[in-house]
């Protein structure tokens, strides 16, 4: 469905008036740093907590939207890929707690290929809780079009789109995840498992074609809309999978989930995980159900 006159605030009215303010406030991040691309540039010179080079943009990013969420009382904590601990704000009447990958894909942006910034907000006071029981969970995708990506309540996914005006109207709503054949297989084939390379040589079989960016969230909405599957699986260098837990698991898995897909590690539901700590990685299987039950099949030696 595409409707340019419905906007995002108008479309948020059923939701809680809370978790209302919160979404809008994420939303408004967009802009800022999309404009930030062309002055933030080059390596920071620092390391995030996974080890991984920093740049200018992953920083600069991170401390914009720690400071914009910092300013809303309803927010009593931040998570961030790129900080080692909970970010805590001093709001007594603070209901949620919010987890954050300010920039999924930054190694592209010297390429100028699809990034995005991922979001998940739980009505809790820490985010280690299982996926499935976030509040709301969202993307904001900076392509060709800046998009903004939502499920909140008991609501379906919705996708804006950001106009000139910098106001975000409805693009597709109540999106629904069709059945496909796109892989984005990420890790190196020679350190594939054994039930994972089954599972590669099945969708060879039936004649799934590669689409791999490289950027987990531009990946997944692809397959949002488009079908088929997303994986990094565990393997012999990254058994416990390479991807995390609560900055890109969960939300991505609570947003293709409410649209009909799945998310699992290959064995088991990820939103059913209970986290052991904010750097947990998780092996991950997203998108419509006949693939991410295929993997499962090939799990269990079926």
């Amino acid at each position: 469905m595409k409707d340019t006159t419905i906007t995002l605030t108008e479309h948020l009215n059923h939701v809680e008036p809370d978790l209302r303010e919160v979404i809008l406030l994420c939303s408004s991040l967009a802009a800022p740093i999309r404009r930030a691309f062309r002055s933030e540039r080059g390596m920071a010179g620092t390391k995030n907590v996974f080890g991984e080079d920093q740049l200018a943009l992953d920083t600069w990013a991170d401390r914009f939207i720690i400071d914009r969420l910092g300013e809303c009382p309803l927010i009593r904590c931040v998570a961030s890929e790129e900080r080692p601990e909970l970010v805590r704000f001093d709001h007594p009447d603070g209901v949620f707690s919010v987890t954050l990958d300010p920039m999924d894909g930054s190694s592209l942006i010297d390429v100028n290929l699809t990034i995005g910034t991922i979001i998940g907000i739980y009505r809790a006071d820490d985010p280690l809780r299982p996926g499935r029981t976030l509040a709301a969970a969202m993307y904001i995708l900076y392509g060709p079009m800046t998009t903004f990506v939502y499920s909140a309540g008991q609501g379906g996914v919705h996708e804006f789109v950001e106009t000139r005006d910098g106001i975000f109207t409805l693009f597709n709503g109540d999106i629904r995840i069709p059945r496909g054949q796109i892989m984005g297989p990420g890790g190196l084939r020679k350190n594939y498992l054994p039930h994972h390379e089954a599972f590669m040589r099945h969708l060879e079989d039936r004649g799934f074609k590669i689409r791999f960016s490289g950027s987990f969230v531009a990946d997944v909405h692809q397959v949002l809309h488009k079908g088929g599957i997303f994986t990094y699986p565990a393997m012999t260098t990254h058994p416990e999978g390479k991807l995390r837990l609560l900055f890109e698991a969960n939300p991505m898995g609570f947003l293709v989930t409410r649209a009909g897909g799945r998310i699992s590690t290959g064995y088991a539901n990820i939103l059913d995980m209970e986290p052991r700590g904010l750097d947990q990685r998780v092996p991950i299987y997203i998108g419509d159900t006949e693939a991410v039950d295929l993997i499962e099949s090939c799990a269990r030696g079926e």
